[in-house]
């Protein structure tokens, strides 16, 4: 009997530390884990304030473009054959003509077909599924409000004189900006070989003939630039980002993307492709990377040290195109310690309705002893939401497809067990940081709207971005490197796309048109 008690309670502690080991395994979401594969996969996308394109700039093309190269290291001297030639990254709606293409398409969806395209040039066979490239987004705040370009929350919008809200020097102010392309190329270093490659350029369509870095020192000239370099068979790519806003463009964004790789991604109600595999889920996916901020890019600038976007409807389901019904999911953690709450107890409309605890505790924002106030810069409710809990404010209509929900916070104590950094100042200039985020714990935590009595979605995100929002001021410089950039999932848990609630189609590519669907080919 005794044999037989020791018997069982070997088996036991044998099946509980398998089960240990089962579920604490992680693999890597993205394709490119740590940013270390030599053969380098970027792109680059730009978007009007309501993430769409609206009117290509002059000779640029479709603004989407990309940077893919293999490696051949066996030879002598290295050489790197790229993927994606100068004339697929000038295809433009006006010179496409034939690409594979069924059906007419706008400049807008021929983005979106771009992208696609792209994808199949870059495209890596990876497990469980292929996978594309990291995407450095450009965006632009302008909004011509008289040409009612944007739709209000997914709906067809009418003109309404400009506010000091949405920024507009008028007719054209929402114009892509030009992207210039310096392909990526190997070179000695001391005895070494380094790989070098960048993208650059400017919304000011006038400086066309002299898009230099220089344009970072004058005054009223926007500028961004994204420059990745690495040491060849070593360490991690290093991306060098630079943006500048200007009088005309004072409100502009610059991030690193890491989208999904199929489905839609965050903000964009196109199939999209991207670098992840795996869609992370809430509550288990961690974010790892390197940081470092060298200049701020001034009071305005919202420096996300982790932005992740999501879709899913008020009732808990997963999106499906519907731009009226579809609600894109922000949650970004801001670390520039010019940027203060605007949650207070005076102002409870600028919270979320509940803080909720490590162990489940909710806290309500009337709650003045308990309520962390200053963990939240701000709240807002989508504006398609039929019963937000009273005082509330409605999210801005016009900067995306479809209606949004935005959760921004802070540094602050309540995020320590995250890995969030707990004090202003914590990973800011002066202050380089490797970082370690418990994204899918603290995600699964924050507060995010549904109808009441709906089951609670499946908080997928098909974006994990890094980057700053230059909010509405002139003459501001942003800068600043990461490396190393890493989201781990659980090994036996991790999702295949067939799976996926954000999967439109297998095979070609279904882009929204007036509520209808467009089936794009690709050659």
């Amino acid at each position: 009997m005794l044999l037989q008690k020791l018997f069982c309670g070997l088996v036991l502690v044998s099946i509980c530390a398998v089960h240990e080991c089962f579920v604490s395994a992680q693999t890597s979401a993205v394709g490119d884990p740590g940013m270390r594969r030599d053969g380098l996969r970027v792109a680059i996308e730009a978007w009007n304030q309501c993430n769409e394109v609206g009117e290509e700039a002059p000779n640029m093309g479709s603004p989407r473009c990309a940077d893919c190269f293999d490696l051949y290291n066996s030879t002598s001297p290295i050489r790197l054959v790229h993927r994606v030639t100068e004339r697929d990254n000038k295809l433009g709606i006006s010179n496409a003509t034939s690409r594979g293409r069924r059906g007419p398409l706008d400049v807008n969806q021929y983005a979106a077909w771009k992208q696609i395209y792209l994808g199949t040039k870059c495209q890596v066979q990876g497990k469980p599924k292929p996978w594309q490239f990291w995407m450095i987004m450009l965006k632009s705040g302008n909004m011509d409000t008289l040409a009612a370009i944007c739709p209000n929350n997914g709906r067809k919008a009418y003109p309404f004189k400009s506010d000091s809200v949405f920024p507009c020097f008028g007719k054209g102010c929402m114009n892509m900006p030009l992207i210039y392309h310096d392909y990526t190329t190997v070179y000695e270093d001391h005895g070494s070989k380094k790989l070098r490659g960048s993208f650059y350029g400017t919304w000011d369509l006038d400086n066309a003939a002299s898009v230099t870095k220089e344009l970072i020192t004058q005054n009223d000239s926007s500028y961004y630039e994204v420059i990745w370099e690495k040491e060849v068979g070593k360490r991690s790519w290093e991306f060098h980002h630079i943006l500048k806003t200007s009088l005309k463009y004072p409100w502009l964004m610059l991030y690193l993307r890491a989208d999904a790789a199929t489905g839609f991604s965050g903000g964009y109600h196109y199939q999209t492709r991207g670098i992840m595999k795996t869609i992370p889920k809430s509550p288990k996916f961690t974010v790892k990377f390197t940081l470092e901020i060298k200049r701020g890019g001034g009071p305005g600038s919202q420096f996300y040290l982790m932005d992740i976007g999501s879709c899913w409807k008020n009732n808990g389901q997963p999106c499906n195109g519907d731009v009226t019904t579809d609600v894109t999911r922000y949650s970004e953690m801001i670390i520039n310690p010019s940027i203060d709450s605007w949650c207070k107890l005076t102002s409870l409309q600028s919270c979320p309705p509940y803080h909720t605890l490590p162990n489940g505790t909710r806290i309500h924002r009337s709650d003045e002893e308990n309520f962390p106030y200053e963990a939240y810069h701000v709240y807002c409710t989508p504006g398609n939401a039929q019963h937000p809990e009273e005082p509330h404010n409605f999210c801005d209509p016009y900067s995306n497809p479809q209606p949004q929900e935005i959760l921004q916070i802070l540094p602050h104590p309540v995020w320590r067990e995250y890995g969030y950094p707990t004090k202003k100042g914590e990973g800011w200039i002066g202050d380089p940081k490797t970082w370690e985020l418990d994204v899918g714990k603290l995600s699964q935590a924050l507060y995010f709207y549904q109808d009441p009595g709906t089951a609670p979605a499946d908080r997928y995100w098909s974006s994990i971005d890094l980057g700053t929002e230059i909010f509405r001021s002139d003459n501001q410089v942003a800068e600043w490197t990461l490396k190393k950039k890493e989201t781990l999932v659980p090994s036996p848990l991790f999702h295949p796309y067939d799976q996926m609630p954000f999967e439109m189609e297998s095979k070609g590519v279904g882009v929204q048109n007036g509520g209808k669907q467009t089936a794009i080919l690709i050659a």
